[in-house]
């Protein structure tokens, strides 16, 4: 299973890493995924999903039905 937030769809950022002596090598910046079940409001039941924990502090803010319209993402279908 690939490191994908299910509603924001972000992922892995790629990077350099730069040493004392400034030789520059390739990373690979994962994103902080987490598996939460959040109350789904509308739909009267728990939704398990793997967040990145930003969208779940955007989520705590806007509300869940609310960042899924926003971002276009049908919640019935998770």
């Amino acid at each position: 299973m690939s490191r994908v937030c299910e509603l924001s769809g972000t992922r892995a950022n790629n990077g350099m890493a730069v040493s004392h002596s400034h030789i520059r090598t390739k990373k690979l910046q994962q994103v902080n995924l987490q598996k939460r079940r959040l109350w789904w409001e509308e739909g009267k039941k728990w939704i398990t999903i793997r967040i990145s924990t930003r969208t779940l502090k955007t989520i705590q803010k806007k509300g869940l039905d609310s960042y899924a319209k926003s971002v276009g993402v049908d919640l019935s279908k998770i």
